[in-house]
């Protein structure tokens, strides 16, 4: 045997020597013990590095965009949307041992209602765009129409009551009915009725502000979120149907797949990265852990709660040995290790 072959089979030996030393060193308790000190480990040089000097933001911006369009549109994700949905609803179904008022604090919801009925730019300008849509407008007077409409009927019928206030009435009515169809027929008297329906729109609006801003719209609202967060969750699901549910996923959904495509969401996504990057650059990456609240503790925790399953498994039938092999094995056999270990068989 030559000076190479008993080199190479020392190198062999020494290979065989560390697969089965990095085995033990993921096996049975070992391995708890090996994860927190490499955790350690890294979270002390963590303590060393500033997250600028390692994440640049334009490799952050390019990160998060491939998570959006890879993860966000993902068939995985796609799949199991409505099944998430399906689950929700049948837990809530079934769920007669928590509240609506357990699940929700009362605090933040009338905290938000607050805010919204405070809103009152904002109610402005959404009630002054209603009054461009011609359809709005119509939806409007027939809602002024109707409540107008109510009114004389209720009143209709207590006059009635009255001997020969029928027949009254009823002449009323008839004449009523062909002013209106002549109306209908009338240009002219089609855009008075247009310029009513946009005056319906206007008093309509001018109400809601009222509503909003003199009536008790904040306490009508609360009483109603009281009357229902003493019932059980499962009193929410006589608001809709499980198909109703899935279908409202699915449409919220696709409404977010859609809009992550556009141009313009990249640009908001950009713009976040590049805030939040501004704003912890200077933070070492242990800082930058400990601001998400993450401890070594819970990191460690983690790897062990799914780890030793997965080196498990892929110790089956040598496998993992095989792999750890295969890396080191070039190593051993370059022509550097090989001199370094003949002499060794002088």
């Amino acid at each position: 045997m030559n000076e190479v072959d008993t080199a190479r089979g020392v190198a062999d030996r020494l290979l065989d020597a560390q697969v089965q030393w990095l085995l033990d060193e993921v096996s049975g308790d070992r391995f708890a013990e090996v994860v927190a000190r490499d955790v350690a480990a890294a979270l002390e040089v963590a303590g060393t590095v500033d997250a600028g000097e390692v994440v640049e933001v334009e490799h952050l911006e390019q990160t998060v965009a491939t998570l959006v369009d890879k993860v966000g549109g993902s068939a995985a994700l796609a799949d199991t949307v409505g099944l998430f949905a399906d689950a929700v609803y049948d837990s809530i179904a079934t769920n007669e041992d928590h509240t609506l008022g357990e699940l929700v604090e009362r605090e933040p919801v009338e905290a938000l209602l607050q805010k919204i009925v405070d809103m009152h730019q904002t109610q402005e300008r959404v009630l002054e765009r209603l009054t461009d849509s011609p359809l709005v407008a119509t939806v409007a007077a027939k809602f002024v129409d109707k409540l107008v409409g109510d009114f004389v009927e209720v009143n209709r019928q207590r006059a009635e009551k009255i001997p020969g206030m029928g027949t009254l009435m009823s002449l009323g009515q008839s004449a009523a009915d062909r002013a209106r169809k002549v109306a209908e027929s009338n240009t002219i008297l089609g855009d008075i009725a247009g310029k009513g329906a946009m005056y319906a729109l206007k008093r309509t609006n001018s109400a809601i502000r009222e509503m909003l801003r003199d009536a008790p719209v904040h306490d009508a609202t609360m009483e109603f979120w009281d009357l229902h967060a003493d019932e059980p969750i499962s009193g929410l699901r006589e608001y809709l149907t499980a198909q109703d549910l899935r279908e409202l996923v699915l449409l919220c959904y696709r409404i977010a797949v859609t809009t992550r495509e556009k141009e313009y969401f990249g640009l908001l996504v950009a713009e976040c990265v590049q805030v939040c990057h501004e704003k912890y650059r200077d933070h070492t990456l242990a800082a930058l852990l400990a601001e998400l609240g993450l401890t070594g503790e819970d990191i460690v925790a983690e790897i062990l709660r799914y780890g030793p399953a997965v080196v498990e498994a892929a110790k089956r039938d040598g496998v993992l040995a095989g792999l750890i092999r295969e890396r080191l094995e070039p190593y051993y056999y370059t022509d550097e290790v090989l001199r370094i270990l003949a002499p060794t068989t002088r």
